[in-house]
């Protein structure tokens, strides 16, 4: 299996970790000879109920006995979607009410790109430096890394970038800015949080020249953070949220949800502005419709505050300067990349699934499932003590 692998699938990297999959349940996957990995990583955030929740289980087998996919998007009346969207409004401000569904994060990515194009007239796109919105090319246009960018020139044109952070830098977001669009927190820059009521700053300099303000909460979304949207914790609110990873449950999915008014200028002048064949798929929107109530209808958003402080309780150590994010998105900060990998590496020879950050090498990505236990956290911070005290 591992050949056919190697000659047969498209990889990502040089060395990829190449574990084969037995079968996952709970906070944890299973190799082909039997032996237990905890997932502190959960799909990179993925997974927010970890693997094969019974109800996400359910909700599947159901659907699947129904109907698949049947037609293009927004043309049939399908009652996961509906009531996926339908749940969405009703746990997002107003007037944040019409989602459009898509395939996955980035896709929900271009997408806002062009409704806040189309809704403005104005072609500039405003992101921050050190941002990840996705590998397409409009959201790697969205990215000032240079190195990632340059081998796939040209790219769209009219993005310019901001430090997140910088309050010096609003003046930047003018009348030809047609969206400001920034991770609620940074994610592949190493788990930034807005400081000084910065989003709200954004907002108002956006309200005040007429430009979208945009919120990526592929990651920090659903519930990640302790509260449903990660915008929640910061006194904002955009005028579109894109949503992805947790969402959908461990099936691919993205949305990005605005309001009536707006989201209009998709469907006309020209018709089907935007368009998707398998978006509102109706199996993945049975699972993420699952996700999203389980989220909200349990205590694991009150369970996820509580777990963070029981990670940062247990994850002290002289190498770990310092443990960022919020929630159960979280990254401890090590001494060097080279001690990071070394964790990384020997922690999954030790049963424990760990993983890295885009653009910043000395951080551990802390990403666990929101169902993982109290015992589970423990036991995986002690794997990651151990190999610490050893070096």
């Amino acid at each position: 299996m591992q050949d056919d692998f190697f000659k047969y699938q498209a990889q990502t990297t040089p060395h990829p970790l190449a574990m084969e999959v037995s079968h996952a349940k709970g906070s944890y996957i299973y190799d082909k000879n039997g032996k237990a990995y905890l997932d502190f990583v959960a799909g990179v955030s993925a997974c927010a109920l970890g693997h094969s929740h019974p109800k996400i289980l359910n909700a599947v087998k159901e659907q699947l006995d129904k109907y698949l996919h049947v037609m293009v998007y927004g043309e049939y009346i399908q009652k996961p979607a509906i009531e996926l969207a339908k749940l969405l409004a009703k746990h997002l401000p107003e007037p944040l009410e019409t989602t459009y569904l898509v395939n996955s994060g980035t896709e929900a990515i271009e997408g806002s790109i062009k409704l806040a194009r189309r809704y403005t007239g104005r072609s500039e796109i405003i992101a921050a430096k050190n941002a990840y919105h996705g590998n397409t090319m409009g959201s790697l246009s969205l990215m000032d890394f240079e190195e990632r960018k340059t081998p796939f020139l040209p790219l769209i044109p009219d993005v310019k970038h901001i430090e997140f952070n910088s309050e010096s830098d609003l003046q930047h977001i003018t009348e030809h800015t047609a969206a400001v669009i920034l991770e609620t927190i940074q994610g592949g820059a190493g788990f930034i949080e807005p400081r000084n009521d910065y989003l709200k700053k954004v907002q108002d300099r956006c309200n005040k020249v007429g430009a979208v303000f945009i919120l990526d909460e592929i990651q920090p979304g659903i519930g990640r953070t302790g509260k449903l949207f990660g915008f929640e914790h910061y006194n904002c609110q955009p005028d579109v949220v894109v949503t992805g990873k947790g969402l959908g449950g461990g099936l691919p999915i993205g949305a990005f949800t605005t309001s009536k008014e707006m989201m209009l200028t998709l469907s006309d002048n020209p018709k089907l502005g935007h368009i998707t064949t398998f978006g509102g798929n109706p199996v993945i929107a049975a699972a993420a419709l699952a996700t999203l109530k389980e989220i909200t209808d349990s205590n694991l958003l009150e369970e996820t505050v509580k777990k963070e402080q029981l990670i940062r309780k247990h994850l002290q150590h002289k190498h770990i300067k310092e443990i960022r994010g919020k929630g159960l998105m979280l990254a401890a900060i090590l001494e060097n990349s080279e001690i990071t990998n070394e964790v990384i590496l020997r922690a999954q020879d030790q049963g424990l699934i760990l993983f890295w950050l885009l653009f910043e090498p000395k951080a551990i990505r802390i990403t666990p499932p929101l169902t993982i236990s109290n015992e589970e956290i423990i036991k995986g911070c002690k794997v990651i003590t151990s190999i610490l005290d050893s070096l």
